[in-house]
């Protein structure tokens, strides 16, 4: 009887260990996705939310503050072999980068949902997504179509129009918009915009391509455009049109609140930057209009990528086509205000008819689909783009505004980009 119990016994704890293992290893087996991102893509109230309609995923969201830091982390860890994430947040001025290692990347349209076609974005945005072989690398977030920001009081103060119908005549062509800052900085002594390079990379966006020609081959001293954008404004500065602030210092963010300088560059992702730094104090003496010199153009907005390093590749990938779909946009647009680039947000009534009530009442959502409906195609960037106009180009300019003579700071630019292009 003993044994016989004994047995008995044996066989209901083996049962139970087993038991116990199999809740564990499907406790373990839950699978994580690690999403990573640079300042704040709206997601905070989005994962929890993916996490509930999908019981065997956990995501971890790792975030970075700046893009600079964050893509110099990516592709150190891509070439190391470590890996950043399973869903990668790739700024458009870095894209050329990763195109150019499309290898190490997974095509979305192989391992992405079937219903996700190109049609769902904006087509200039989905096709910048695509490396040469014609695979797509990433999902396209958010965009940044330009408008142009301005403070209504000191144009007024100026004497010249400030209502968003008739300013838009000074902000036709980059002709009159520095004639106009002649005019402001004659009667005012104050300064027109912010930075040189704020304004030069504007221009340079708006060129068909950047830094580099379509075979990669870099134009910055061959192509006449760049210069002549060189040209137009640090001359503009040199006549006390620019501020002289270098963008996102402390210097720069005291600059919004002191109305240190009356024009503003804007993509849509600006407005926020606006309200946050020249603070409730200035609601309602910033304006901005339906209107950009040369005719606008895009200049900012990511996506999301999956790296080959990804152990759950599909299940990222889906992952990443639910955070770009139009209804995730829409509501991370209404947190960070990221403008979506999904045809199906653009067109939605919440987006539509969004107001802010900081830019005087503005419909924004309205605004910026208008714009970002002007872009007909995105610019070509070589490889190296992004990191010539943020280590290069700005710094070149910035000398310039600090006393540097023009022509010895474009020499300057011209071989910082000539060391990042080898």
């Amino acid at each position: 009887m003993h044994r016989r119990v004994w047995k008995c016994l044996v066989i209901v704890v083996v049962a139970a260990l087993f038991s116990a293992s199999c809740g564990t290893g499907a406790a373990q087996g839950r699978i994580t996705l690690t999403v990573a991102t640079f300042s704040e893509f709206g997601y905070d109230e989005l994962i929890p939310e993916y996490e509930a309609a999908h019981p065997g995923i956990r995501v971890v969201q790792e975030r970075t503050g700046q893009g600079g830091p964050y893509h110099d982390q990516l592709f150190t860890r891509l070439g190391a072999g470590s890996g950043l994430g399973d869903v990668v947040a790739v700024e458009e001025g870095h894209l050329s980068d990763v195109l150019a290692q499309a290898r190490l990347f997974n095509d979305l349209t192989e391992i992405g949902p079937a219903d996700v076609k190109a049609d769902r974005w904006l087509d200039w945005k989905y096709q910048a997504g695509r490396a040469r072989n014609g695979a797509l690398i990433g999902y396209g977030t958010d965009i940044g179509p330009l408008a142009m920001c301005y403070r209504r009081d000191l144009l007024d103060a100026a004497g010249l129009p400030s209502d968003p119908e008739s300013v838009k005549s000074l902000f036709a062509t980059w002709d009159s918009y520095f004639a106009a800052g002649d005019t402001f900085h004659a009667r005012t002594g104050k300064a027109w915009f912010d930075s040189d390079s704020q304004i030069f990379n504007a221009m340079q966006n708006q060129l068909p391509t950047g830094y580099f020609d379509t075979d990669d081959r870099l134009v910055i001293d061959t192509e006449p455009a760049i210069r002549h954008n060189w040209d137009a404004v640090t001359a503009a500065g040199a006549r006390g049109q620019s501020a002289g602030l270098t963008a996102f210092s402390t210097d720069w963010d005291a600059g919004f609140a002191a109305g240190a300088f009356a024009t503003k560059t804007c993509p849509s992702w600006m407005l926020g930057v606006i309200k946050a730094k020249a603070g409730a104090d200035n609601a309602g003496k910033w304006a901005v209009t339906d209107a950009f010199p040369g005719g606008g153009g895009n200049w900012g907005g990511s996506y999301l990528a999956v790296p080959k390093q990804s152990k759950h590749p599909r299940e990222a990938a889906e992952l990443a086509a639910w955070l770009t779909a139009p209804q995730q946009q829409i509501r991370a647009f209404a947190k960070t205000g990221n403008f979506p680039s999904q045809t199906a947000a653009l067109d939605s009534p919440e987006l539509l008819g969004t107001v802010d009530a900081y830019f005087g009442g503005t419909r924004t959502g309205e605004l910026f689909a208008a714009r970002a409906r002007q872009v007909g195609k995105a610019q070509y960037k070589g490889p190296g783009d992004g990191r010539i106009q943020e280590n290069v180009m700005a710094p070149a300019l910035h000398a310039v505004e600090q006393g540097e003579p023009p022509e010895q700071g474009w020499q300057q630019a011209v071989e910082g980009a000539r060391r990042i292009a080898r």
